[in-house]
């Protein structure tokens, strides 16, 4: 079909026909006529005579498309031309022939190929093809990507989120992300991750006295000045504010004794009257807070006092974090066991009906000759199902024992005899061998220097059974004479029964060992072995004065008078890190916010009388239903 021009034809003369202004076109009357009629049908009839319009050279203004639109109106009807629309103006005669251009099918155009058929063009096209083309592959494989990149998204994703997703990890603090019990995080001042960054590089590592390579996993330097201690104060040490009755101290414990300054923490006990108490000094420990369980912890330390005057108790320890020190309520039938045996050793006096009779002689003398007057373990191995007991289960669906063993770095005291500073290094027991007396041989107790180390022949009382032995120290390093140096104690020790052992370390070396064959099974008193401590450990370093822990000698003892901490450091095996106070294995977590009024108000000194809570039924002598 043939395309009309924009402008088909010029105006044609109205009184002769001939188109003026381009000769080379004209049309007759009668031609006009044709092209009127054929679009007759179309548009709507009219009224009164066909006028042409008048142009000012005058000229009619008559056209083809005005004669083809004036020619469909009813002749006999008289029609101004001031009533034509503007559809009449430019509307278009169907028939293309009128249109002054040539058309038909055997007139060519250039559009013609998009409509016309090609025979041999379409046979090819019919025949089909291949995708296997760079624009087919290239079509295909954004398609597969396309459908690869959903399926990721809305299936895959969910699914590798889920099995890589790693537990939130504690930092060996007390919640999420290192927070610890008061909702702080270890990010303080930019020096309070659990790794001090004043600790030297150089001592980020160390090899184990069993050959192991050990790594720091948290170390304080104590080089920020006048850091206080009160509750809320720090991310992992908090000082405590109450009298230590349980060793019958002459000092109340109180959180400004407690600082640093000179890159170094200061213990000050000084003779100042306080809650009717005549002196005043200071523990402060990490319970709840931080926690190891295995590998090694160091402390440096200048000792307070002199080594010709005694009286004075300064010590650094660590104890299960199901037990707070200075809290009776918390300790009552947790201190001092470390036991998961079901057996008489979980009962208190560790007796069943007055059996066995080992267990009832040649005990603590003060104590009309028994061997223990412990209430009994609470969380022991017996605990009846259903009871209130932190866990875990064993294998077997019996609960594992729990409690807070003691460990001590040392407890410093002066030889008299001698004018010799030393210190106590041990551990506490429970239950207690017959008369206190656990195998010591040479297999069992190793003493590298014996001109440095004796045997300590204290093996404990009616409340505890101790394995100890007494060192000379570093004479130089206390704060009233020699030059006041700091002196590196510690233990090293690998929890539980195979292979475990503890060895402490007295002016940075290795002073003694206990095997765990020494704390085994006692057939005289029938009861199974005791562990070396598999509870996760906290800090204690306190000053203070008691005369349970030996003579006083007030009249020469120069107060105020400081224990000072250089920095305190622990290590583990690597590959073995196992810190934070509410590990899987032993959990602490639930049971202490369970009875978090034992554990938070000193004045509650007993779990039954004064907390009015019992103790978990024991099967052995209770009915379990």
């Amino acid at each position: 079909m043939s395309r009309p021009n924009a402008y088909p034809f010029n105006v044609p003369n109205a009184k002769n026909g001939s188109n003026r202004m381009n000769p080379s076109y004209s049309y007759s009357q009668s031609s006009l006529q044709s092209a009127a009629s054929s679009t007759a049908n179309l548009l709507p009839p009219t009224r009164g005579p066909v006028q042409a319009a008048s142009f000012p050279n005058g000229h009619s203004s008559l056209s083809v498309r005005s004669v083809t639109s004036n020619g469909s109106l009813n002749s006999s009807a008289a029609y101004s031309s001031s009533t034509h629309s503007l559809s009449d103006k430019f509307s278009l005669s169907p028939d293309p022939s009128i249109w002054a251009s040539e058309s038909g099918v055997h007139v060519q155009e250039p559009d013609d190929y998009l409509h016309n058929p090609d025979p041999k063009r379409d046979r090819k096209n019919d025949k089909g093809g291949t995708v296997f083309t760079s624009r087919g592959l290239a079509n295909l494989g954004c398609l597969v990507i396309l459908v690869v990149g959903l399926t990721t998204l809305f299936a895959g994703y969910p699914l590798i989120v889920y099995f890589t997703r790693h537990p939130l990890s504690t930092l060996g603090a007390f919640n999420l992300g290192g927070i610890n019990s008061t909702g702080q995080v270890p990010e303080l001042l930019g020096n309070w991750g659990l790794i001090d960054i004043a600790t030297p590089n150089d001592v980020y590592t160390k090899t184990g006295f069993d050959g192991s390579e050990m790594e720091l996993v948290f170390s304080d330097e104590f080089n920020v000045d006048n850091r206080t201690f009160y509750p809320g104060d720090d991310p992992y040490w908090e000082a405590v504010d109450l009298h230590y009755w349980q060793t019958n101290n002459l000092e109340w414990y109180d959180p400004s004794a407690v600082t640093t300054s000179g890159g170094a923490l200061h213990i000050t006990l000084s003779k100042t009257p306080n809650h009717d108490l005549e002196y005043m000094g200071g523990l402060i420990s990490t319970w709840n807070k931080f926690c190891f369980t295995g590998g090694r912890i160091e402390v440096s330390v200048t000792l307070p006092g002199t080594t010709g005057v005694a009286g004075l108790w300064p010590a650094v320890w660590t104890m299960g974090n199901l037990g707070r020190a200075g809290y009776g309520a918390s300790l009552e039938g947790m201190w001092p066991y470390t036991y998961d045996s079901c057996d008489v050793g979980t009962l208190a006096n560790q007796t069943q009906g007055g059996l066995p009779i080992d267990a009832t002689i040649n005990g603590d003398p003060s104590a009309n000759g028994a061997l223990s007057f412990l209430p009994g373990q609470r969380l022991s191995a017996c605990t009846c199902k259903g009871e209130s007991h932190p866990g875990p289960l064993k294998t077997d669906g019996s609960l594992t024992g729990r409690a807070a063993p003691e460990i001590d770095i040392f407890e410093a005291q002066v030889d008299v005899a001698r004018l010799t500073g030393t210190v106590s290094q041990s551990a506490q027991w429970a239950p207690f061998n017959a008369a206190y007396a656990w195998p010591n041989t040479t297999a069992n107790l190793i003493i590298p220097d014996p001109t440095i180390t004796k045997y300590n022949l204290y093996m404990g009382g009616a409340f505890q059974q101790a394995t100890s032995c007494v060192s000379d120290t570093n004479q130089n390093c206390y704060s009233q004479s020699g030059n006041g140096c700091f002196a590196i104690y510690g233990y090293e020790y690998r929890p539980g029964v195979d292979n475990a052992y503890i060895t402490w370390m007295n002016n940075d070396k290795a002073a003694w060992t206990l095997n765990a064959a020494g704390m085994g099974p006692d057939q005289l008193v029938k009861i199974g072995q005791r562990p070396i401590p598999q509870e996760p450990m906290y800090i204690i370093m306190n000053l203070g004065i008691s005369e349970n822990f030996g003579g006083v000698d007030f009249k020469h003892l120069i107060f105020p008078v400081t224990m000072s901490i250089d920095w305190i450091r622990v290590y583990q095996p690597k590959g073995e890190k196992n810190i934070g106070c509410d590990p899987p294995a032993f959990p602490t977590q639930d049971y202490i916010n369970a009875y978090i009024d034992a554990y938070t108000n000193p004045n509650l000194t007993t779990w039954r009388d004064d907390y009015k809570q019992p103790f978990p039924k024991n099967r052995l002598i209770d009915n379990c239903t």
